[in-house]
């Protein structure tokens, strides 16, 4: 005979969170026994729960699996930029930090590699890499819709 896991008590932030998030990566259904795990606040690697537990953050995402929660140079950086200027779309504006970035990376680039376009996740960078493609041979006078072109 098997028995289900316990199931601990929900944290007034997951319990909200049920009601209104849809988890990327995730079966909901889980949720039925394995309860989110409401997180406070993050330092370097570490991830600190409601609860007082500590979790290594192995999962990671932006620039968090490289320089950690929190780093006080990244956290500055935001601030001062912040500042300045929250954001502006580059669709006919530009702004000093975009041209700044762009020139360094182009210094680093291969030769040929002139111009930086911008594109805020994984997915809109392949998007655009295709289209970029795509364009290139139309350019060059090929069909590749019905010819097919490479990368």
């Amino acid at each position: 005979m098997t028995s289900s896991p316990p199931v601990r008590p929900l944290h007034p932030l997951a319990e909200r969170d049920l009601r209104v998030v849809w988890h990327p990566c995730t079966q909901m259904k889980d949720h039925e026994w394995l309860p989110l795990t409401p997180i406070e606040r993050g330092e370097g690697a570490w991830l600190y729960g409601y609860d007082g537990r500590r979790y290594l953050d192995a999962i990671s995402s932006w620039w968090v699996n490289l320089f950690g929660h929190a780093n006080p140079r990244i956290n500055a950086a935001i601030t001062a930029q912040l500042g300045r200027l929250e954001h502006v779309i580059l669709a006919g504006f530009t702004h000093e930090p975009a041209v700044q970035l762009a020139e360094r990376l182009t210094r680093l680039a291969p030769p040929g590699l002139t111009r930086c376009f911008y594109a805020d996740n994984g997915s809109s960078a392949i998007e655009v890499a295709l289209k970029m493609s795509f364009h290139y041979w139309r350019n060059q006078g090929r069909d590749c819709q019905r010819s097919g072109c490479e990368l």
